[in-house]
């Protein structure tokens, strides 16, 4: 699976042991950057990895900011991304299973490198399961998106 990778620059200490693990998985991470603890604005991060995903050049992302949430609440306004924070391994394969996750938010400041590698381990093994009233769960939030969508057109 080709996972794309973004991180804001508190994130990037974690960014590299990310990519690592999704290697040894057998993975191929796409490195959308940040490269370096310049700052850098996690909504950019999150910008990038949406379009990632949304675009095909990616499966699925993990995106890295200093907790998770903020990343996660930027991922979450482009329209067919379903993003959020996992911090133990419950919500890194039940958030895809059940509500078919594709942008998984690490907080760098939160989880260490090692908790982060079976987090993406995790993440990259699970499958939606296509259950019934996940189905109709995620059919309410696109209805969301569309509605919203139409407000805000001009």
């Amino acid at each position: 699976m080709k996972v794309a990778v973004a991180a804001d620059h508190a994130g990037f200490p974690l960014k590299e042991g990310v990519m690592e693990e999704l290697r040894r998985l057998g993975h191929e991470p796409l490195d959308l950057g940040t490269h370096s603890t310049e700052p850098v604005d996690y909504p950019d991060s999150a910008r990038d990895a949406a379009e990632a995903v949304l675009g095909g050049r990616a499966e699925r992302a993990v995106l890295i900011c200093g907790s998770g949430a903020g990343a996660a609440v930027a991922a979450s306004k482009f329209r067919g991304i379903r993003a959020a924070t996992c911090h133990d391994s419950f919500s890194a394969h039940q958030a895809v299973e059940d509500d078919d996750l594709n942008v998984m938010c690490l907080g760098a400041r939160v989880v260490g490198l090692g908790l982060a590698r079976e987090l993406v381990k995790i993440y990259v093994s699970a499958r939606f399961s296509g259950a019934e009233r996940h189905r109709r769960r995620l059919g309410k939030i696109a209805a969301i998106e569309e509605t919203q969508a139409k407000r805000s057109a001009p």
